[in-house]
């Protein structure tokens, strides 16, 4: 199978235009190890697209296309897609890019290694993320869209305060403030303005606990978590996100892949590998948002399972075989890892975690 690998940041999604380092640079991590591990199958030709400023390694026979600035890029992304059996996109949730870009394969004809662009429509609005969640009894902060020309002070009363301000369709920590009273409300709102351009917002209660991920793999009706993950996130002036360690060693880290999985639940139609943010307080896991893509903690999901040799412990693989239907088992982690989001990685001791396996799985 020919599997085109497109990395929207890394691959030529912005070629011209500025992008920031820190953007880069995770952008980056994720494409090399994502065709590393596919590479390591053996079994596909994987062909690759790369924004001309960045270097991009790569393992023996894999075919790299430099994607130029403008319509002559966007030509050939499109040629690629034509070419190409089946895609794989990694691509921000932000104005509807990942959605978009899902469309373009869909209407193609292509297999979309991931989420089809209904799901990514689905699980991308946040808007919506509290009614769909409540259905399906999951935990969820309370939330008021503040649309252009919303009165904010309201919404914040309703909310309460500390809240989080964010826009309505994001990725990651990209315009995500914090504000304790109105002063620093009228601050957030501003830089998250400049984030999003003019959609939505959303006012969010603010959770206090340990922030985590489940990384799961799912065929559009059931589910299987990989590993729960710490997040390491700073309370900046947007926040920013620096990577993790996986697996996370926590009380309620059963909780969490429990409540992941019914996550799923509520968004028929997702597909591969994809990651659930959570907080964990004293009592539950309160889900934050969903990313129905690959995240930053693949970088070190991977390692922890073992790496990319073959099948075994290759997520890249396993994921594969969800996207077909067929949802393996996976393997328990072996070692405890450190990520950075540009990719550094350090394993630490092996790990002694109690076992999921009764919460690895749910039927939908």
């Amino acid at each position: 199978m020919r599997i085109l690998v497109h990395e929207f940041v890394s691959g030529g999604g912005l070629a011209g235009r500025d992008v920031s380092a820190s953007l880069a640079r995770e952008g980056l991590a994720m494409l090399t190890a994502l065709i590393a591990d596919l590479a390591a199958i053996h079994r596909h030709q994987i062909v690759t697209t790369v924004d001309p400023r960045f270097a991009l390694p790569t393992p023996p026979g894999v075919e790299v296309v430099t994607l130029s600035p403008g319509s002559e890029g966007s030509a050939t992304l499109d040629a690629l897609i034509a070419s190409a059996d089946a895609v794989w996109l990694v691509a921000p949730e932000t104005d509807r890019c990942l959605e978009r870009l899902a469309v373009r394969v869909e209407r193609r004809g292509k297999t979309l290694l991931g989420s089809g662009a209904m799901a990514i429509r689905r699980a991308s609005d946040k808007g919506r993320l509290p009614r769909r969640l409540a259905c399906h009894g999951v935990a969820h902060p309370t939330t008021r869209v503040l649309r252009p020309g919303a009165d904010w002070g309201k919404a914040a009363r309703e909310v309460g305060y500390p809240l989080i301000v964010k826009p309505a369709r994001g990725a990651g920590c990209e315009g995500v403030c914090l504000a304790r009273n109105v002063r620093e409300l009228r601050d957030a709102l501003d830089v998250t303005r400049r984030a999003n351009g003019g959609g939505s917002l959303l006012l969010q209660r603010y959770v206090t606990g340990t922030a985590a991920s489940v990384s799961l793999l799912t065929n559009g009706r059931r589910a299987v978590a990989l590993t729960v993950n710490a997040q390491s996130v700073r309370a900046s002036m947007p926040f920013s996100y620096h990577g993790g360690k996986t697996p996370l060693d926590h009380p309620l880290a059963g909780k969490a892949v429990e409540t992941a999985l019914r996550t799923c639940q509520a968004f028929p139609g997702l597909r591969g590998y994809i990651g659930v943010d959570v907080v964990l307080t004293e009592s539950e896991a309160v889900v934050i948002e969903v990313n129905p893509r690959l995240t930053t903690a693949y970088l070190g999901v991977r390692s922890a399972l073992g790496g990319n040799t073959g099948d075994v412990g290759n997520v890249a693989a396993m994921a594969l075989a969800a996207c077909a239907g067929t949802l393996p088992v996976p393997p328990p982690a072996r070692r405890s890892v450190r990520f950075t989001a540009a990719g550094f990685i350090h394993s630490t001791a092996p790990v002694r975690l109690p076992a999921l396996v009764s919460l690895r799985a749910l039927k939908q």
